[in-house]
């Protein structure tokens, strides 16, 4: 039976989903000694921030198709690790977006009206108003580094609250961030410029130790500075001594470069002008339901055959892209496991090529579906989204992706599959029609249109009378019973092919007295 394995404290909403395909055991604290001792067992992992599921988990994880993280950071997963052995990791992006806001925007104003000091004075018998005078959010500036869903809550809620948003993100336009009445900025100016700045952004070797001293010391000496994001974003010495020294005006950090915070911290000896709380920006009741939830689907549709919707490693493929593109996905691994069978050797060289309309879509995941049909073959179900770029750069395969507006047979655009290798080459063409349906279009530039199916057979002959009548005949002694046929020819009586969809598949000694049929050049059988 299907296994899935819970080594983190879960909501038990996430727990019944995954109870309906599979047996479920909780085993929760678990060393990666511990881990690696028994993960070969199961099928799925769902985890939070505690599990490491280091490279040598998954180096002994024989069974293991998809690593769900209840939450949306992955800092605890070898991810790299992950996709070379085909591991789905999926995590859950918006589940926590609204608690992670509301955090950091609590740490915003506990900071401005000094809420934990005061309250800590109170509970001590003092009534110290006048040391605990604040300062207004209204009309100061924000600065937000990273508009993505969690910076984009906050800039929202500044803008209600009657601040000024300014954002550094690369990856917004000027006409998106207009839309949100936020003014983009170069990191350094925003910095110079804003009275609080909150960080919104993953730790990556490129943002790690993004808030430096240089950055710090460029700031007002009455700015304040908010991490709700990760941790190793800012350099924590150096925070301590701007703090300390008087260089901004205080800081609020929820995430830290190790967690727990080390007794030893240099954080924890800064003056009462900074806010520690314990990794919190997901603790709400509903986060934590709603990043189960949102997790153990995707756990329960991938071991059920069907696509995840967040998947961190599948380069190109966000949840709301899979599902526009969903049978243009569907398209190209058909082509992609069509051609492979056509050609039947190694392919060299894969040329993917977007037209018409297709050429308005991202051609990087339209292409890792085509690789993975195009190496189902060889590699069964190892081959995934996850793993079939890897698996095709080690096999020495070459990819061109072309995108072609201008040339296209149907109205609705076409994907062209085209090989080369040591046995010769194929193109394939195909096309979604508006109502979903796949057809392929053409088979070595000779046009069909043909509607796929589990069973075909694909023969390149000689255009002649009886040829088809012979096949059909003989299809007919073996009791292999044709669902329908096309025949696509360029000239009369010049070569031809022709497709079958058929019920059964072909056997081998059946596949030999095909190709013994007078005008019969190739014969194919394949298998969708």
């Amino acid at each position: 039976m299907t296994k899935v394995l819970v080594s983190d404290p879960i909501d038990q909403a996430g727990i019944d989903i995954l109870s309906q395909v599979a047996e479920v055991d909780q085993l929760v604290g678990l060393s990666i000694d511990d881990l690696k001792q028994i993960i070969g067992n199961y099928d799925g992992l769902m985890i939070r921030s505690g599990t490491q599921v280091t490279a040598e988990v998954i180096q002994v994880a024989e069974k293991l198709r998809i690593i769900g993280r209840a939450g949306v950071g992955v800092d605890n997963v070898d991810v790299p690790a992950a996709t070379q052995k085909g591991i789905l990791v999926v995590n859950s992006p918006g589940g926590n977006t609204i608690a992670a806001a509301e955090h950091a925007l609590a740490l915003l104003l506990a900071l401005s009206r000094h809420v934990p000091q005061a309250h800590s004075s109170t509970m001590d018998g003092g009534w110290d108003r006048k040391k605990y005078v604040g300062n207004e959010l209204y009309k100061k500036v924000l600065g937000v580094v990273g508009l993505g869903k969690i910076g984009s809550h906050v800039a929202k809620v500044a803008i209600a609250m009657g601040m000024e948003v300014i954002a550094y993100d690369p990856f917004i336009s000027q006409e998106r961030a207009q839309q949100m009445q936020v003014r983009l900025a170069a990191i350094d100016d925003l910095f110079k410029s804003a009275d609080y700045v909150t960080l919104h952004l993953p730790r990556t070797p490129e943002t790690e130790n993004l808030v430096d001293a240089n950055l710090l010391a460029s700031m007002k000496p009455t700015a304040r500075l908010v991490n709700c994001a990760r941790g190793g974003i800012i350099d924590e010495l150096a925070l301590a001594e701007a703090i300390n020294s008087g260089v901004i005006s205080g800081a609020g950090l929820d995430v830290y470069k190790t967690e727990p915070l080390p007794k030893d911290s240099p954080l924890r000896l800064v003056n009462e002008r900074l806010i520690l709380t314990p990794h919190l920006g997901a603790s709400t009741a509903e986060a934590q339901e709603n990043v189960a939830i949102d997790v153990a689907e995707q756990i329960r549709d991938v071991l059920l055959g069907l696509p995840a919707r967040s998947a961190v490693n599948i380069p190109g493929l966000s949840a709301d892209l899979m599902e526009r593109l969903k049978p243009h996905l569907q398209l190209g691994e058909t082509l992609g496991l069509l051609v492979s069978q056509l050609s039947g050797g190694q392919v060299n060289d894969l040329e993917v090529r977007l037209q018409g309309d297709f050429a308005q879509f991202p051609s990087q995941p339209i292409v890792i579906a085509t690789l993975k049909g195009l190496l189902n073959s060889a590699l069964g179900e190892k081959i995934n989204y996850v793993n079939a770029s890897l698996e095709a750069k080690a096999r020495g395969i070459h990819i061109l992706e072309v995108k072609d507006e201008a040339n296209c047979d149907f109205a609705v655009g076409s994907l062209q599959i085209t090989t080369r290798g040591d046995s010769g080459g194929h193109i394939v063409t195909g096309t979604v029609f508006a109502d979903g349906d796949l057809r392929i279009t053409s088979i070595d530039e000779f046009p069909v249109n043909v509607l796929p199916s589990q069973h075909m057979l694909f023969t390149r002959h000689r255009d002649m009378p009886g040829i088809i009548g012979k096949l059909g005949s003989l299809l007919g002694q073996h009791n292999v019973n044709i669902a329908s046929m096309q025949v696509g020819r360029k000239i009369v009586r010049g070569d031809a092919v022709m497709v079958l969809s058929i019920d059964d598949p072909i056997p081998p000694e059946l596949l030999i007295s095909i190709h013994s049929i007078d005008g019969i050049q190739e014969a194919h059988p394949v298998t969708l």
